[in-house]
């Protein structure tokens, strides 16, 4: 009687243990998308209404005010969005709140002009911040300032 309680015993703390193991599998599975995880994978806010954009049979007008053309390096820290291939439209922020979740910035570190998405936003003792991370990096820049980023993605052209 006393095996039969061990084995009982045994089995129990074992399916138990298969269980944590499965649930645990299953809370940490991300379903694969473009951008990494959920949190990245939010769409750059629309900086360009429909109203501002005219499609004319042997020409697209786009009325973005202070915009300049962008390049970019071939990196692919920001594949598959953006890659040496891409031209993109870019404009200088007036204010951090231009400035969302999901927005393309250029931002300098250094010498160096990076663009990378902001993936969260907040405050602290210093004021405003954004954390932004390439789409294809596993880890984000760090708090970048607005008075570090230099323009915001409104357009890309393939």
């Amino acid at each position: 009687m006393r095996i039969l309680n061990v084995l009982i015993g045994l089995v129990i703390f074992l399916l138990g243990f298969v269980a944590a193991l499965c649930l645990s599998y299953n809370s940490s599975f991300e379903k694969p998308s473009l951008l990494g995880t959920e949190k990245d994978s939010i769409s750059p806010p629309d900086y360009l209404g429909e109203d501002n954009i005219f499609v004319y049979p042997d020409r697209v007008v786009l009325r973005i005010t202070g915009a300049s053309i962008s390049n970019y390096g071939s990196t692919g820290s920001m594949k598959p969005v953006l890659d040496s291939d891409s031209n993109g439209i870019r404009i200088k922020p007036n204010s951090e709140s231009q400035i969302k979740v999901g927005s393309i910035v250029t931002f300098k570190r250094g010498n160096e002009l990076i663009v990378h998405r902001v993936i969260d936003k907040g405050e602290d003792n210093e004021g405003i911040y954004f954390i932004t991370k390439g789409d294809n990096n596993e880890f984000s820049d760090g708090k970048i300032r607005f008075s570090e980023i230099e323009y915001i993605t409104v357009g890309i052209l393939y």
